[in-house]
């Protein structure tokens, strides 16, 4: 089953996370089918970036969105 969920990189005490579409067996820092936007929560406001179309064409194919996603797709849906 895919899950849009975030993937963490960045360095020590510098999070910066990308949004995926990702097996939901996998590890979190595994393989992921595609990268569907960034968010830097350091940044503010500019540092979050989601392809609310992709979103919604992965969850029509039966992808189940995390709640953390879910939440900053309705930040980014006000923003918009």
């Amino acid at each position: 089953m895919l899950t849009i969920r975030l993937m963490r990189t960045g360095k020590k005490s510098r999070p910066y996370f990308r949004i995926v579409a990702q097996e939901s067996k996998r590890k979190v820092q595994g393989a992921y089918r595609e990268s569907l936007g960034h968010y830097d929560p350091r940044d503010g406001a500019g540092g979050l970036k989601i392809n609310l179309e992709k979103v919604k064409v992965w969850e029509a194919k039966g992808a189940s969105v995390s709640p953390t996603v879910r939440t900053l797709m309705k930040k980014a849906e006000a923003a918009a």
